[in-house]
């Protein structure tokens, strides 16, 4: 396990490392505007981890939720009809929290409102 969070915390470093230099090369030759390329890089790095939050919260409500109606369904098995329209109900809407997520990383990557003060 200790060995998995330093790959982690290693990969997230070359990431943004990386995104850094790619920023940084993009612009024109001799002069990097370092305001932008910081700009960029946690722009892209706020979008990855926004996502990530968002999907591990959700697969985690989602799982606590089928365990508990698989566990009411082996308990009362008459009241099944009723657990599983509560559970679909229940799973839409924590699935809406992904999407929600999703939603925000893309205004953040695409439609961000401070692009426009901080590329010019």
């Amino acid at each position: 396990m200790n060995r998995v969070r330093i790959f982690v915390f290693l990969s997230l470093i070359l990431f943004g490392v990386s995104s850094i230099a790619f920023a940084a090369n993009a612009g024109a030759v001799g002069y990097v505007d370092w305001a932008k390329v910081i700009f960029v890089a946690v722009s892209i790095f706020s979008a990855g981890l926004c996502m990530g939050l968002g999907s591990i919260g959700t697969g985690l409500g989602m799982g606590r939720a089928t365990y508990g109606a698989s566990e009411a369904v082996g308990r009362n098995p008459e009241a099944q009809g009723k657990i599983m329209l509560t559970l679909m109900v229940g799973l839409a809407m924590t699935e809406s929290i992904a999407i929600y997520a999703l939603v925000v990383v893309l205004i953040i990557l695409y439609a961000n409102p401070f692009k426009a003060v901080m590329l010019g």
